[in-house]
């Protein structure tokens, strides 16, 4: 009956530090839930940016969909690490996630107007992204208050909320002040190294495995791969919208598989190449470089978004009226592929601590967008060049399996130090 009780009972428990050496910690069903409303925030964003781009109002749009993307990953961040270290899983825990939740929808509600803003204005209206922050920090800052009655991480708990409280004022005041521009920018700014430096303050307190949060290695490293799988979901979603577009304009030609095919394997192949970083194992090992990981990954997410919305892109590059330009759909795509491709290179370059040499391949690889893009300025088929670029993905997944994994592995287990690197999951 014991085991019954444990299961359903969700009463009140003291918020205390989660282990760090705890067996087999997975992602929950309330984060698998908190997930699916990024996947629909990302999905806002990158609508945004292909009618921007659409419509004429490229660089605005494209800096538009940086900051909503940043917004909506930072948002995710503060949540996951914070529920790493000491989701309870009771009632409260849960409310004050919702709570979150809906704040996240308020900011992907006020996104377009944010967008808007920019593009037709040349201002900065995110008056209601900040009312969703707004919400979600009210259930942010109650969680870490909660932790705070710990008395092991009281200093860590009061440090965040101290920077959270802040930051939010600053976006409060960028939101509803008449401000230009570009002071509105650089009050932004501010209030971005505010919420940055939150964590690297806090995480330096305390001595031992009493040191920063109790965050745990595995844990954290899945639930950065699953924002990753969230953010892939966008290709799929455009490589769908892409082809939609392209069968009504031109009926079922090669033209619409080769869109079906060169997405479906855009995904394949950004997902395969992400998975061969060795996360989990290094950051149990080494705690201290789950800063450079940890930010680095906006990177990652930011780029696999936009590659979402530059294959839905495609659909208008065959539109009858006012199609868009080859070189343009191709710039759309291949520059977050090669961002995507450089990220995952140098984070797990930094993690063990040794580049990738020897992989001859990997550099080629690398070239391969960079030379789509010239092919489309070129005058090339829009469906050549696409599919030149995928080849670089492609051959980064080729040149891992066909042998390059024999290095990566003499630089994990170097980087682990002789630790064994094949212990179950969830195993610190």
């Amino acid at each position: 009956m014991t085991n019954a009780v444990e299961r359903y009972r969700h009463g009140l428990s003291p918020m205390r530090g989660r282990s760090l050496h705890e067996q087999h910690r997975a992602a929950t069903p309330l984060e698998l839930l908190y997930d699916l409303v990024f996947a629909a925030a990302f999905g806002v964003a990158s609508t945004q940016l292909v009618e921007g781009v659409a419509a004429g109002h490229g660089g605005a749009a494209v800096g538009a969909f940086a900051f909503a993307v940043a917004a909506i990953i930072w948002a995710w961040i503060n949540f996951s690490w914070f529920a790493s270290a000491f989701d309870t899983d009771d009632w409260l825990f849960r409310v004050f996630t919702m709570v979150q939740m809906a704040g996240v929808i308020v900011l992907a509600i006020g996104l377009p107007a944010m967008f808007a803003s920019l593009e037709e204005h040349g201002a900065f209206d995110n008056r209601v992204m900040v009312s969703g922050y707004i919400v979600m920090r009210v259930g942010l800052l109650a969680q870490w208050l909660r932790a705070s009655r710990e008395p092991a991480y009281r200093r860590h708990a009061l440090t965040y909320v101290l920077f959270v409280a802040v930051a939010q004022i600053g976006w409060v005041i960028v939101a509803w002040a008449p401000l230009p521009l570009g002071a509105a920018f650089a009050a932004a700014a501010v209030c971005w190294l505010i919420e940055l430096g939150g964590p690297v303050v806090a995480e330096r307190k305390g001595d031992g495995e009493r040191r920063g949060t109790p965050w745990h290695a595995h844990h954290i490293a899945e639930r950065y791969s699953l924002l990753t799988i969230i953010a892939l979901g966008e290709t799929v979603i455009g490589t769908l919208a892409a082809a939609q577009e392209v069968s009504h304009e031109k009926g079922w030609s090669g033209d619409t598989v080769v869109v079906i095919g060169a997405g479906v394997a855009m995904t394949f192949a950004l997902w395969w190449s992400y998975t061969v970083m060795p996360s989990g194992p290094i950051l149990a090992v080494h705690r201290s470089r789950s800063f450079v990981w940890g930010y680095g990954h906006a990177f990652i997410f930011v780029s696999v978004a936009a590659v979402g919305a530059g294959l839905h892109a495609i659909g208008f590059a065959y539109r009858h009226e006012d199609p868009l330009a080859t070189p343009v759909v191709i710039l759309m795509i291949a520059i977050p592929v090669i961002v995507f491709m450089v990220s995952v290179a140098l984070l797990h370059s930094y993690l063990v601590h040794s580049l990738m040499r020897g992989l001859l391949l990997h550099a080629i690889a690398m070239i391969l967008p960079l030379l789509g893009i010239v092919l489309a300025f070129g005058g090339l088929p829009l469906w050549v060049c696409l599919l030149v670029v995928l080849a670089g993905p492609v051959l980064v997944v080729v040149a891992y399996e066909a042998g390059g994994w024999r290095l990566a592995q003499r630089h994990l287990d170097e980087a682990l130090g002789g630790a064994v690197t094949g212990r179950p999951h969830g195993a610190a």
